[in-house]
C-alpha cells in the first residue's frame, strides 16, 4: 500500500511497520492494534502458535462506554499540545480496539490519512467487543522524543510505544495470529483543524 507524502519538514525521521502498523501501513494484526492494521505483518504479531497453544494473553480491562475526551493539555497548536495530542490519539486507538467504534479516532484524523483509515477499517472488523482481539493489545506511549514544526500548520516527529501479548483474527473462522510483547517507533505528521492538532499521517516500525 502506498501513502501520501508526509511534509518533509514536519518529520524528523521516516517509515512504518507491521501488524497493526505493518510495512508502512497501520496493521493491528501484527504487534498490536496500532495505526496499522493486520496482515501485512505490522505491529508485533508473530503468527505461529495459536493462543490455545501458548495460553491466551491476559485480557485488557472492561470495554469503556465512551471515547476519551481530548484533554485540555492537548488543545491548541503549541508543540506541548502536539505531544499530548499524540498520547491522546493513542488512547483513541485503544478505545477503537476495545469497542470497534472508530468515530472519535477518525474525527481526530485528517481525511487523507491512509494509515489512520487502514487501522480504522481493520479495527471495525476485529476488536475486543466482537471477540476477535484478545489480550494485552493496548499500546502505551513511552516517550515523544522528537517534535518539530514544519510547513505552516504542520508539526511532526516520532514517539516510542509498547504493546503487550495479544491474539487477533479477521474473522471468527480464522486461526488466531499471536503477537508477542513488542516496542515500536511511530513517525507522524500533524496538521491543524479548528485550532487543534489532528493526525495527518503516521508510520510505525518495530524496534
Amino acid at each position: 500500500m502506498t501513502f501520501r507524502n508526509i511534509p518533509t519538514q514536519a518529520l524528523l525521521l521516516a517509515c512504518l511497520t507491521t501488524t497493526l502498523l505493518t510495512a508502512c501501513t497501520p496493521n493491528p494484526k501484527a504487534g498490536h492494534p496500532n495505526p496499522a492494521p493486520p496482515p501485512t505483518s505490522s505491529g508485533g504479531t508473530s503468527p505461529g502458535s495459536s493462543a490455545s497453544q501458548q495460553g491466551s494473553p491476559a485480557s485488557t480491562s472492561a470495554s469503556p462506554t465512551a471515547a476519551p475526551d481530548r484533554p485540555s493539555t492537548a488543545q491548541g497548536v503549541t508543540l506541548a499540545a502536539a505531544e499530548q495530542f499524540v498520547r491522546y490519539y493513542s488512547n483513541l486507538m485503544n478505545y477503537a480496539a476495545d469497542t470497534g467504534d472508530t468515530t472519535a479516532l477518525l474525527s481526530a484524523s485528517d481525511p487523507g490519512c491512509e494509515n489512520c483509515k487502514t487501522y480504522a477499517d481493520f479495527i471495525t472488523k476485529s476488536n475486543a467487543a466482537n471477540g476477535l482481539l484478545v489480550g494485552d493489545y493496548h499500546e502505551h506511549v513511552t516517550d515523544v522524543p522528537e517534535l518539530t514544526r514544519g510547513e505552516p500548520g504542520f508539526a511532526g516527529g516520532s514517539a516510542t510505544l509498547s504493546v503487550g501479548a495479544y491474539t487477533s483474527k479477521e474473522t471468527k473462522a480464522d486461526s488466531p495470529l499471536v503477537s508477542k510483547p513488542s516496542k515500536y517507533t511511530r513517525e507522524f505528521s500533524l496538521s491543524t483543524q479548528s485550532g487543534n492538532w489532528i493526525m495527518y499521517e503516521m508510520k510505525q516500525t518495530k524496534q
